[in-house]
Parts: structure tokens; C-alpha cells; sequence
């Protein structure tokens, strides 16, 4: 009985790859304009989940595992993409708000979150990173709409 375990899951390995998700990257309509020094630590940090330039890495294609980072990416985009950045910055509230998190959520390290930061280190932000953007994302919520 025992000896059937490995056989039935690899049986069951395999179906789960019948199972695909839709890994996409759609087109960008207006991505966040920040100084170099701020865009190159958010793409680094956060486009993967939060933008339309997802890297898709090697595991992304293996179910189960498609299926979580396909969920952690669809939700990202779905509460902050920084590839449809027009859409916030034609409502200045919109705009201050998403600012302000981005700010709260990088400054207490809660973005991005630990599981992220352990299989990709160019998400690792350092506490001066972290300063550096939370001051300029708090920077640009105060003039949204001015």
C-alpha cells in the first residue's frame, strides 16, 4: 500500500498540470513617472505584482504553484497598478490615497511581503530604500491634485 504514495502522486502531479493559468502581461496604458532612482526600486520591489511587466519565473508555469502566484499577481494589479497609473492620477484623491499607502506599506516593511522577499532578493529593500521611497511617495500624495 505504501509503495503506491509516490506513484499516485506523481499521478496527481501531473494532472494538476492540465490545469493551467493565463499568465499575461498586458499592454501598459500609462506607467508611474518617479526619478530613476525611485523607478528602478519599484520595478525591482514591486512590478512583478503591482504592474503589467510581470516576470514570470520558472515555478509560475508549475501547478499548484501557478495558481497562488497567479492569484498574488491578479490581486496585486487589482489593488495598485502601476502600469494604469492614469486611471489614479485623473482622480487626485485616488492618486493621494494609493501615495499614502504606498508610503505606510514600504516604510512599516509590509510590502513586499516576506515570501516574495525569499525567493526574489532584488525585492529586498534596505531600511534606507525603504525611506527613500516612503518619502517620495508621501512627497507626491501631498501635491496630488494641485
Amino acid at each position: 500500500m505504501a509503495a503506491r504514495w509516490p506513484a499516485a502522486a506523481a499521478i496527481l502531479i501531473v494532472a494538476l498540470q492540465l490545469m493551467p493559468v493565463h499568465r499575461s502581461n498586458p499592454p501598459a496604458t500609462a506607467d508611474l513617472s518617479a526619478p530613476p532612482e525611485i523607478s528602478s526600486m519599484l520595478r525591482d520591489a514591486c512590478y512583478d505584482c503591482h504592474s503589467n511587466h510581470t516576470r514570470w519565473p520558472w515555478y509560475s508555469a508549475i501547478a499548484p504553484v501557478s495558481w497562488i502566484v497567479y492569484r498574488d499577481v491578479a490581486e496585486g494589479r487589482r489593488r495598485l497598478n502601476f502600469s494604469d497609473w492614469d486611471a489614479y492620477a485623473s482622480d487626485p484623491g485616488t492618486a493621494r490615497r494609493k501615495l499614502t499607502q504606498i508610503a505606510d506599506l514600504v516604510i512599516a516593511g509590509k510590502m513586499a511581503p516576506w515570501y516574495y522577499r525569499a525567493l526574489h532578493p532584488r525585492a529586498r529593500l534596505d531600511p534606507a530604500q525603504r525611506r527613500i521611497i516612503a518619502r517620495w511617495a508621501a512627497t507626491q500624495a501631498q501635491g496630488a491634485g494641485r
